[in-house]
């Protein structure tokens, strides 16, 4: 028997407390350092919900974007081994953690 979980990553988006009026999308990544900040950046700024794979230090990896995402009062959630990235106004539901 395997010691890994299973992650239905298709029910993530449904944990996920998007307004009525949200436009976005929620884009699925790796965060690896392969990635460019701006391009993290980009997305919120977008108004999408970003759901990352962490792949190394999470600190070390979020470093150049992280700031700019809470002083615009966006939200970052460490969950497992993802990071939970959303844009202000959209909120991201811990209670059943």
């Amino acid at each position: 028997m395997s010691d890994g979980f299973n992650l239905d990553l298709r029910s993530a988006e449904e944990e996920i407390d998007l307004p009525e009026e949200f436009e976005g999308h929620v884009t699925l990544g790796v965060l690896d350092g392969t990635t460019p900040d701006a391009e993290w950046l980009q997305e919120i700024e977008d108004g999408n919900v970003l759901l990352l794979a962490v792949e190394g230090d999470l600190n070390e990896l979020a470093a150049g974007f992280a700031g700019d995402v809470k002083n615009a009062d966006g939200t970052l959630m460490h969950f497992r081994d993802f990071l939970v990235v959303a844009p202000p106004g959209v909120g991201v539901d811990a209670d059943r953690l």
